[in-house]
């Protein structure tokens, strides 16, 4: 059985993702924001564990996947991923527009574009 396919993947990743949040804001002198960030961060990872008989949080969590919430997981990933690319291609403008170098958004959207087309090639050989 894959760790991700387990319904105890979702809610552990969020609590290590909040103890890296503590840990980050804490070297960064600011632990009572970590602290509320893992806080933060358990309670979703408690929302999907014991989200009870939502269809969605079943989904997000690993048990109840099917054939159509993988689709459904698939579109909504893609329209994820186009937020931010916008995100970053609209930040990079304002810095650039504000006479600054446009970083960190230049690296960003050249990560996001170079990501894009070694995907689109891979799936193409495969396909």
């Amino acid at each position: 059985m894959q760790l991700s396919k387990s319904k105890w993947f979702v809610p552990l990743f969020a609590v290590a993702l909040g103890i890296a949040m503590l840990v980050a804001m804490w070297i960064g002198g600011d632990p009572e924001t970590g602290l509320y960030s893992l806080a933060v961060m358990a309670a979703v990872g408690a929302l999907v564990l014991l989200g009870g008989r939502s269809e969605t949080v079943r989904g997000l969590r690993g048990d109840g996947r099917d054939e159509r919430f993988r689709q459904l997981d698939l579109v909504a990933t893609a329209i994820a991923g186009l937020a931010v690319i916008t995100a970053i291609i609209v930040a990079f403008l304002v810095e650039v527009a504000r006479g600054h170098e446009g970083s960190p958004y230049s690296w960003l959207g050249a990560i996001g574009g170079i990501a894009y087309l070694i995907a689109v090639a891979v799936l193409r050989v495969r396909g």
